[in-house]
């Protein structure tokens, strides 16, 4: 459904569609997220908003920067905005009551992402979370997002033939965890951030912190599957 917003650019000139984005609204209910994607006053939007019945909103064309990623980092990228299509997911969040994602809802997003990686040059390693780009300020999708799910059906990275041997036995985070996750994509100068949204993506279960041997191994193996930066 096409439900315009004002909150929009000019993408530069320069600027090609390499990077996808994935929000959780954050907010008590679908409605309000709406409204206030499309406030002048809030000054933030996305391109698309998924409900949690599956329901698809267009807010702005792809063609234009969407105001969703704000301040920023990924792969060398700070203006992630220009570069990218983002998707807010309905769900209350951390704050208004985090809960796992509805199944109608999911397959929407799949959809939808396939949708826009036949129309865009995006590699899988430029498929991320919110808070993969703003560890220090962001928490969505969160740790319940299906992100396995997603892989399975051709969006994004998840680890394939791990080491059955990796276990969470403890490592050096400073010397191992932290330059690993500097080479993957994360950005400098956020060490436990980093840390903790790597594991909310990619090992959901251990969202302590502290490096381990599994998120180390799973580090590794994704980035075996990414471009040198």
């Amino acid at each position: 459904m096409w439900h315009p917003s004002p909150n929009f650019g000019d993408r530069p000139a320069d600027c090609a569609i390499d990077m996808l984005v994935l929000h959780y609204t954050g907010m008590p209910n679908g409605d309000m997220a709406l409204t206030r994607m499309c406030d002048p006053a809030s000054q933030v939007s996305a391109h698309y908003m998924v409900e949690e019945d599956g329901c698809i909103y267009q807010l702005v064309a792809e063609s234009k920067r969407a105001w969703h990623g704000g301040r920023g980092y990924w792969r060398g990228c700070t203006d992630v905005n220009s570069r990218s299509v983002g998707i807010e997911i309905v769900n209350p969040g951390h704050e208004f009551g985090y809960r796992p994602f509805a199944v109608a809802q999911i397959d929407a997003v799949i959809t939808l992402c396939q949708a826009i990686l036949r129309r865009h040059n995006i590699p899988a390693h430029n498929i991320i979370a919110h808070s993969d780009m703003a560890p220090d300020r962001k928490e969505d999708p969160g740790e319940l997002f299906p992100w396995h799910q997603l892989a399975e059906n051709g969006i994004g990275l998840w680890p394939r033939h791990l080491d059955a041997d990796a276990d969470d036995k403890e490592v050096d985070p400073e010397t191992v965890f932290d330059s690993l996750l500097q080479q993957f994509g994360y950005g400098p100068g956020q060490k436990t951030e980093n840390r903790i949204a790597f594991q909310r993506h990619w090992h959901p279960q251990c969202l302590n912190g502290p490096a381990n041997a599994h998120s180390i191994a799973i580090l590794k193996n994704l980035i075996k599957q990414c471009p040198a930066l």
